[in-house]
């Protein structure tokens, strides 16, 4: 059973900011795939090792969680780099 306490959530949500903050650093130094691969790295290779470290997901679901985790970070990546160049102009 996976944790859901409201600060189970809270902490998930720092989490977040967390991971958008090191995209914003990446994507200063980094082209927008070496900051989506990079960040994709990061974000869910890492914790997937942890969480399945832990048992609390099916090994199946990875085969959905991993596309879609590019993609996430593909356009979480796409978005900071967007907006920050939209700042510096």
């Amino acid at each position: 059973m996976f944790p859901s306490e409201p600060v189970n959530g809270a902490l998930w949500g720092l989490w977040s900011l967390c991971f958008a903050i090191a995209i914003f650093i990446l994507s200063r130094r980094f082209t927008l795939a070496q900051t989506t691969l990079l960040s994709w790295f990061v974000g869910f290779v890492l914790m997937w090792i942890v969480i399945g470290n832990m048992g609390v997901l099916p090994e199946g679901l990875l085969y959905i969680a991993a596309p879609l985790s590019l993609l996430e970070a593909f356009l979480a990546s796409f978005i900071i780099i967007k907006f920050s160049k939209r700042g510096e102009a």
